[in-house]
């Protein structure tokens, strides 16, 4: 008996109702992203491992998943070296490519790859696949599609402005209600530094970015863990868990951070992007949320994290600001920041709040009855001028019995059917059925149209 076949845990198979689905999140998103000048592009789905490797700390270089090279790749490793069975070594003499963990840093080896060809400030969107070698549950896959948009070359914070109004206007249009978290990294590290921890500014915003997920208790307990001091550990707690509005959580930070250069830079940031929403229709909640870290360590400014405010569900879009992440590949000093969407935790969303338009479940308007060759040389014209008109319809192949061809129109959510027989063809009309209301009327083929047009 062969085996039952199966797909890998993390990945999934998408049917065509929810291929339709997820092609309106798609479509929804990019609209947004070219009102807003951005232009596509694609990079590979595999890159060098030497382009991923320390892009994402510690955490994320383990979740990586690596491609063992071509051919014999055991040959050239040496017995000692496959005795002493160190995964890490051995990783490196036995694959140079690896799926790609995000779209960020793929972005950033395009830009210095291909710096004499694109103009700065450089607007790209990008809508692709990535991989994470994480364990899989409920809003988390191995395998899932990002939309990102990013803007490089220009050290504004009015990109800042424009990312957040792309937020509020997509989700608009998905009509979910969302809330915009904002920090920025400069006030972490302001923090870390007047703590006196300011070289362990790496192991406390991945602590801290855990918060919504262990808890407090837990946060410190990592933190304590990672050799960060009891008494520093102490000071940080009001700080990271200030509370009003955000005019009075920056006016707190001020007085906290007064001693740190950078804390204060990142305060003023913060304040100027604020300042511009008083004079913007942005309808989103945007909240100055101080757990909030971003755990990668290439985010050096504004940071960002979208989640629903209607259910309990993880991030669903998140970014933030990287002064210098081309620097690793040898551009330095060209500033960048952009977002990411989420787009199967979005779709979780939806779904679950049975959020999706009825429309976009409906790919076929009309479907045409089938009695026979006759009929079918008399509907075809039909059938082609209604979709020069735009009106997705089809016609069932095969003279099949009337019933499996409306349970077909009915599994496929059809809204109408269309039926031809004899009558209809000597008075030039169709016979046009509400699949809903069970109506039937006559139509002439211009009216049929203007109907379904």
């Amino acid at each position: 008996m062969a085996q039952k076949p199966s797909i890998p845990k993390g990945t999934r198979d998408f049917s065509p109702v929810e291929m339709v689905k997820r092609n309106y999140i798609f479509d929804t998103i990019k609209e947004v992203f070219q009102l807003y000048g951005f232009m596509p592009i694609e990079t590979p789905s595999m890159e060098n491992l030497s382009t991923l490797m320390g892009k994402y700390g510690e955490e994320g270089d383990k979740l990586l998943f690596k491609v063992l090279n071509s051919g014999d790749f055991i040959s050239k490793v040496r017995e000692e070296e496959l005795m002493a069975r160190n995964s890490n070594k051995l990783t490196t003499k036995i694959s140079e490519k690896g799926l790609r963990y995000d779209l960020t840093v793929p972005f950033a080896r395009y830009v210095v790859q291909h710096r004499n060809e694109i103009t700065f400030p450089f607007k790209r969107y990008q809508i692709q696949p990535v991989w994470r070698a994480d364990r899989p549950q409920k809003g988390r896959y191995r395998e899932f599609y990002q939309c990102d948009v990013d803007v490089v070359g220009s050290n504004s914070l009015l990109n800042e402005v424009e990312l957040i109004q792309i937020v509020d206007e997509v989700y608009k249009r998905l009509k979910l209600n969302v809330l915009v978290k904002l920090n920025n990294r400069k006030v972490l590290a302001g923090i870390a530094e007047i703590i006196g921890e300011a070289d362990r500014i790496i192991d406390i915003t991945v602590a801290i970015d855990k918060l919504d997920k262990i808890g407090l208790d837990n946060v410190n307990k990592e933190m304590f863990e990672k050799g960060i001091p009891q008494a520093a550990i102490d000071t940080l707690q009001p700080i990271i868990l200030l509370s009003g509005t955000n005019i009075e959580k920056l006016a707190q930070l001020k007085d906290v951070l007064s001693a740190s250069e950078v804390g204060m830079k990142g305060v003023e940031e913060l304040e100027t992007v604020f300042s511009y929403f008083a004079d913007l229709d942005v309808s989103t909640e945007v909240e100055l949320d101080l757990t909030l870290a971003r755990g990668l360590n290439y985010y050096t400014g504004a940071i960002f994290e979208v989640k629903s405010k209607d259910m309990e569900f993880g991030s669903i879009t998140g970014g933030g600001r990287y002064d210098d992440l081309t620097g690793i590949f040898g551009l330095k000093d060209v500033s960048g920041v952009g977002i990411s969407f989420g787009a199967d935790r979005i779709y979780d969303v939806l779904e679950q709040m049975n959020r999706f338009p009825a429309e976009t479940v409906n790919t076929t308007k009309v479907m045409f009855v089938n009695f026979g060759e006759k009929e079918e040389k008399y509907c075809l014209p039909i059938l082609a001028r209604l979709r020069m008109n735009g009106v997705k319809a089809e016609i069932f192949p095969d003279s099949a019995k009337m019933k499996k061809q409306m349970t077909y129109a009915n599994d496929k959510h059809i809204p109408f059917v269309i039926m031809v027989g004899e009558t209809e063809m000597e008075e030039g009309l169709v016979s046009l059925k509400d699949m809903d209301s069970g109506e039937q009327i006559k139509l002439s083929p211009e009216a049929l149209i203007e109907k379904l047009a």
